[in-house]
């Protein structure tokens, strides 16, 4: 075979090739576009823990703010545009909508984890670790520790967003310094209820049991403070009894002034 035969003869089997390829890619994509979606799966990944959303939830938003997708071509689907619609919400952290080859639409949610409940007097919202608020919920209200009173948080446009001001995000990290403090201490986990704001801005911290009120301070020096409670707990109120004191105030370097 001489050579410009040869060279005919691959030039031939290329243009063969490639067009093989292209016929079975444009084959693959009118498969695809083929294939309609019929349903919806959601998952909600940190079901267990929280109950912010349900998937009757997620589903409702969809069908509301995005309109039709059952029976749609799964290609023609707008998964980013469903995604920041679960992501609107604000008790959903991330949402993540992919679609499968069997024609189903899949949704998976992960809900805010809320570290505190805070209470004003005109209304009430979480926070999150990373000091993002949204609003309580209806359906479901998680077990977190309560703070209320005088909280210096400004009231974000629906108690939803991020805390931006930045005297306002180092009380919170303070705050969330005391939070997480009793959350590692089964004891103080256990006896503290409640943290009241007064208006100087000094923590109140309320006992499960008994009448004494706990004036810890501003949120610094928290393990002494909290050692001091101890000590109360240990030494004076045996002493004493119940009902002896009402008030025990933990602010004093080195001392404990009951009244």
């Amino acid at each position: 075979m001489n050579k410009v035969l040869r060279h005919i003869l691959i030039g031939i089997g290329g243009t063969v090739l490639a067009a093989g390829m292209v016929i079975a890619f444009t084959a693959g994509v009118s498969s695809r576009r083929a294939i309609l979606c019929k349903g919806l799966e959601i998952n909600i990944i940190d079901s267990l823990h929280n109950s912010f959303v349900t998937k009757t939830d997620i589903r409702a938003y969809i069908d509301k703010e995005y309109g039709q997708y059952i029976g749609v071509p799964i290609d023609s689907i707008d998964l980013v545009r469903i995604e920041d619609i679960v992501d609107g919400r604000s008790a959903v952290r991330k949402s993540e909508a992919f679609v499968t080859k069997d024609g189903m639409m899949h949704i998976k949610v992960t809900q805010r984890k809320p570290v505190v409940r805070f209470q004003k007097a005109d209304g009430g919202f979480y926070a999150d670790a990373e000091g993002y608020i949204f609003p309580l919920q209806r359906n479901y209200a998680s077990h977190v520790q309560v703070i209320d009173g005088n909280i210096p948080l400004a009231a974000n446009s629906g108690y939803k967003g991020a805390i931006e001001d930045p005297t306002e995000m180092e009380w919170f990290k303070k705050m969330m310094n005391v939070v997480n403090y009793m959350e590692k201490s089964r004891t103080w986990k256990e006896k503290i209820v409640q943290i009241s704001v007064d208006k100087n801005g000094d923590l109140i911290l309320v006992p499960r049991e008994g009448q004494e009120l706990f004036v810890f301070g501003q949120p610094v020096e928290i393990a002494d403070k909290f050692s001091k409670m101890g000590k109360y707990y240990t030494h004076i109120l045996p002493a004493k009894g119940e009902g002896h004191y009402k008030r025990v105030d933990l602010r004093f370097k080195g001392q404990i002034v009951c009244r």
